[in-house]
């Protein structure tokens, strides 16, 4: 059994062709990327199954989506373990150069202590400066 094939069963995604070239071209990734960058790096795809695929990995917590404030949600791949819960958040990164998201796995989102009756679901938290690609380039 292949990797893709074996990951997409772990998370109980039905393997089919496009799935698994989407999760490969997602594991080659070292940036999280647009649906525009996706549909960019394939010759043909159909839009609408290209969606549908990133919403079943969502949705199967294989991917995750980020709010980078930049009005495009970008897409990563979620590390093998991660259930998506607050405690498997973390930060990302925004190069204001290159407008590159990156995640930033081994930074928790610190603690929030929200009031009574609060319950936590999700935290985005992004930090934006400039990235180690673009930082010898980059003029104060």
């Amino acid at each position: 059994m292949r990797d893709s094939e074996s990951r997409l069963i772990n998370k109980h995604i039905k393997p089919t062709a496009m799935r698994e070239l989407v999760l490969k071209m997602f594991s080659a990734q070292t940036n999280a990327l647009s649906l525009t960058d996706i549909e960019s790096l394939f010759d043909k795809v159909d839009k609408v199954t290209l969606y549908r695929t990133l919403k079943t990995f969502e949705k199967n917590k294989l991917i995750h989506a980020i709010d980078d404030g930049t009005g495009s949600v970008k897409y990563s791949l979620c590390r093998e373990t991660c259930n998506c819960d607050p405690e498997d958040l973390h930060v990302h990164f925004l190069c204001i150069k290159c407008k590159h998201t990156f995640c930033l796995t081994d930074i928790s989102i610190p603690f929030i202590s929200l009031p009574v009756n609060f319950k936590l679901k999700t935290i985005n938290m992004v930090v934006k400066g400039v990235c180690s690609n673009c930082k010898n380039n980059f003029a104060t």
